[in-house]
């Protein structure tokens, strides 16, 4: 019964009938009660979203599993102490972290939203120690300022971690396979040297304690992750296929967990066959308990390898000539579907009879090859340095290296989703628009159903003032998932290009209310309460979302503009300073701070200006903050040569002709003075620099007028 109620709860989860894993379950640990069904009922809690239920199970318990799946429980309620707790040795815990790269992942995050940098770091980078196949721990420390070259990480000290583990495995896999061969006493014998059962006085036998021996785990049992499975949020899409394929065979399910890929499935007991257990205890004649005769029978070890708008901070469009042209790069993404469909190798059925016909060989003949073993290590290591590589620069903003980093990837790595977002992210703050539209209409296209990364593509519409397309955009993301922070942040930028900023801040919060750490969308919310001139709400935004975090220059950005609005010079210089020793090379950025210079009356405003230029020779604003610069300063001349050359790259903007109007103004141009200021009307500015252009005009007193009034 006990197993026959443990493999319906496996394949439950496996075709994602939490409910139904949940009912049978519960039905288990009450016949059966133990630390392995109890971990069993803390993963279906936790697969269903449930992470309170699974809090309230766990409470209190000591294994090194159900310690990990308590914190992460934790975790997901944003209980960052007890997350701590269970996962830091103890007087009573004094084993390491338990869950290995996991563990090490897991802990890093407690610790960056608790505002601990410096130790988040560190457990990042035990859990690449303890797996450098621990992909995320990467990410997060690209993201935190603080990651190694990665050709460090993934280089030789990682190709020998992982050979190592592949070795043992591959030991475990053909001591497992003998196991077979073995007498029921031997296998008794094996039972009582994996685990041990101690009754206590006034228990009853269903209630004996099991305790592991730790000098008979591998080392390596629970290092071994795929951080894949690191998803935090639950996935909302159930593919069709798995659910309409047939139920593999129970005694099958030992690989279930490596098809899986679940980070759960680590700290859970292994199934067994019903039909094979009843004749075993038939055979055997004896009453051990479950797990006794689980570890018997285990051939694979438990592990897994694993101004209003000037508050957006890129304002024009420029394509830069120092990148990859475009057309390249959609060149490595065009490949015909015919080319690209492969044999996806043998389903669950077929793998699960190929472990049943490899259990009859030698075991020496069904271990891989070890030059291919060698290889494929290698394989993998040379892959991840390339992304590795290219990521930690896109962070670094170092942006035209990694697009040139990306360009050594094969066709089908570049045409992954997550590529092609990478891709349009680093044109996105390099402000070359045009091609990070391109770049993430092809994402979309190929990939309809991944949101990653569509946020940014909502903004880069914005900034082309697309609003149909950007309305289709939020329509599509919408209907794909409503559960979706990237959705609500789509919809929110539509009301916000057509000057809806109240519907627009609705939006972004409720992308909060789904996600409280998505950075992105509280600067948006700062964003939109700076168009409304709330600029307290502006900053208390922004100051979340630097709690979040501490490397998201926009938010420093944001806070720069709004103590810039209140008057606050010295406030907003300090706050671009941040911003600057972040993104050294936004040349808005530069421009805004020496806006700030220029008010706090520092002679470096002008020298700030022409390296904001020469950063990006195609973005207008320096040009035109400097030619506002010097106008202030009286240098009419210069500040007229100045905009004349800005007049010809951006023709149609109304603040040029104003600046204009009013340095012709000054130099008794009348003539030429009164052409820009009607220029200015007809190109529809904003009522704000309507109002300036106006107020000019009324202080314009013409010497002909003044003749005629001197003669009556």
């Amino acid at each position: 019964m006990e197993n026959l109620l443990a493999n319906c709860v496996e394949k439950n989860l496996s075709q994602f009938m939490f409910t139904n894993a949940i009912f049978f379950c519960e039905r288990l640990l009450a016949e059966f009660p133990s630390e392995v069904n109890l971990q069993l009922l803390a993963r279906c809690y936790l697969s269903n979203s449930q992470a309170y239920s699974a809090y309230y199970i766990l409470k209190g318990s000591k294994t090194p599993q159900s310690r990990y799946l308590f914190a992460f429980s934790c975790f997901k309620l944003d209980l960052l102490g007890e997350a701590e707790t269970a996962l830091l040795p103890s007087e009573d815990n004094v084993d390491e972290v338990p869950g290995g790269a996991a563990g090490h992942y897991l802990l890093g995050l407690v610790y960056r939203y608790a505002g601990r940098k410096n130790s988040s770091i560190e457990q990042f980078r035990m859990a690449l120690s303890f797996d450098p196949l621990c992909w995320e721990a990467y990410r997060e420390l690209c993201s935190l300022g603080a990651a190694e070259e990665a050709s460090t990480v993934f280089g030789n000290v990682a190709f020998q971690r992982l050979q190592e583990t592949f070795v043992t495995q591959r030991i475990n896999f053909s001591e497992g396979a003998n196991i077979n061969q073995l007498t029921d006493s031997d296998k008794a014998s094996r039972d009582t040297s994996l685990w041990r059962t101690e009754h206590v006085p006034g228990e009853n036998q269903q209630d004996l304690k099991i305790r592991q021996l730790g000098a008979d785990i591998p080392p390596d049992t629970d290092r071994q992750l795929n951080t894949n499975g690191w998803d935090l949020n639950t996935p909302s899409p159930v593919i069709s296929q798995v659910l309409d394929a047939p139920p593999p065979l129970l005694h099958k399910n030992m690989l279930r967990s490596a098809v899986e890929g679940s980070l759960m499935s680590v700290h859970g007991g292994r199934r067994i066959k019903f039909s094979e257990e009843m004749s075993a205890e038939a055979t055997e004649g004896s009453g051990r308990r479950r797990s006794a005769r689980i570890a018997a029978r285990k051939k694979i070890p438990m592990s897994q390898s694993f101004g209003k708008d000037s508050y957006r901070l890129h304002l024009s469009p420029s394509e830069s000539n120092c990148v990859p042209s475009l057309s390249s790069m959609i060149e490595k993404c065009r490949i015909q579907s015919s080319k690209e469909a492969t044999t996806s190798g043998q389903s669950i059925s077929d793998i699960g009879s190929s472990v049943d016909d490899e259990e009859n060989k030698n075991p020496s003949e069904s271990s891989p090859d070890s030059s291919s073993l060698i290889s494929g290590i290698s394989e993998v290591l040379n892959l991840l340095r390339i992304l590795g590589d290219g990521h930690r620069h896109l962070l670094m903003y170092n942006c035209q290296e990694a697009l040139l980093v990306y360009q050594k990837l094969s066709l089908k790595q570049y045409n992954t989703h997550w590529v092609l977002v990478q891709v349009g992210k680093a044109y996105f703050e390099l402000q070359d628009y045009f091609n990070a539209d391109s770049t993430f209409t092809l994402a979309h296209q190929k990939y309809p159903y991944a949101l990653e990364g569509m946020d940014t593509y909502s903004t880069v519409l914005y900034h082309l003032k697309e609003e149909m397309r950007l309305g289709y955009l939020a329509q599509e993301l919408i209907s794909v998932d409503r559960l979706s922070p990237e959705s609500w942040c789509a919809v929110g930028n539509c009301y916000s290009l057509r000057k809806d900023h109240d519907s627009a801040l609705k939006m972004f919060k409720r992308a909060i209310q789904l996600n409280e750490r998505f950075t992105y969308a509280h600067t948006l919310c700062g964003h939109e309460f700076a168009a409304l001139e709330d600029f307290e709400g502006a900053e208390r935004c922004y100051r979340r979302a630097l709690s979040i975090d501490t490397r998201h220059y926009n938010a420093w950005y944001g806070l720069g503009m709004t103590y810039l609005h209140l008057e606050k010079f010295e406030f907003a210089e300090h706050q671009f300073q941040l911003a600057l020793k972040i993104n050294p090379r936004s040349s808005v950025i530069m421009c805004y701070y020496g806006i700030a210079l220029h008010e706090s009356k520092n002679d470096e405003a002008l020298n700030m200006m022409e390296k904001a230029k020469l950063t990006d020779a195609k973005n207008p604003l320096p040009k035109y903050y400097k030619a506002n610069i010097l106008a202030s300063l009286g240098d009419y001349h210069k500040a007229q040569k100045v905009l004349e050359e800005l007049k010809e790259c951006a023709p149609q903007e109304s603040s040029v002709h104003a600046l204009l109007f009013n340095i012709y103004k000054q130099l008794k141009l009348y003539d030429k003075a009164v052409l820009h200021f009607g220029t200015a009307l007809d190109l529809n500015p904003s009522p704000s620099d309507a109002v300036k252009i106006k107020a000019y005009m009324e202080r314009l007193v013409i010497p002909d007028e003044l003749a005629m009034e001197e003669n009556l």
